[in-house]
């Protein structure tokens, strides 16, 4: 019977996981805008085809924006699976090395 959740599982944390995705996102929107607001003091970050911007300021926003969705995105992974795993007692990930 053990075998049988594990396999459902995957399935059941599907929709946890795309909520959490898109809150993730959502959040991690909010936060590059605040932080770009307190580096820059500008309300909006450089769009790549800008011709005004430079370099160095596009791919500064580029980081940055990265760094917080991938903080975001793994903070939510890791909360929902948490979650899933107390909940059913089972980790969501088919094996230890995480996503297949």
């Amino acid at each position: 019977m053990a075998k049988i959740k594990k396999k459902k599982l995957p399935l059941v944390y599907q929709p946890v996981g795309l909520v959490l995705g898109l809150v993730s996102g959502a959040l991690a929107g909010r936060a590059f805008r605040a932080t770009w607001k307190a580096v820059r003091h500008e309300d909006h970050a450089p769009d790549p085809l800008d011709r005004d911007r430079g370099w160095a300021e596009i791919l500064l926003a580029a980081a940055l924006q990265g760094a917080l969705f991938a903080v975001a995105r793994s903070a939510a992974d890791r909360t929902g699976a948490k979650a899933i795993e107390r909940s059913t007692g089972i980790w969501p990930a088919k094996d230890k090395s995480g996503r297949e």
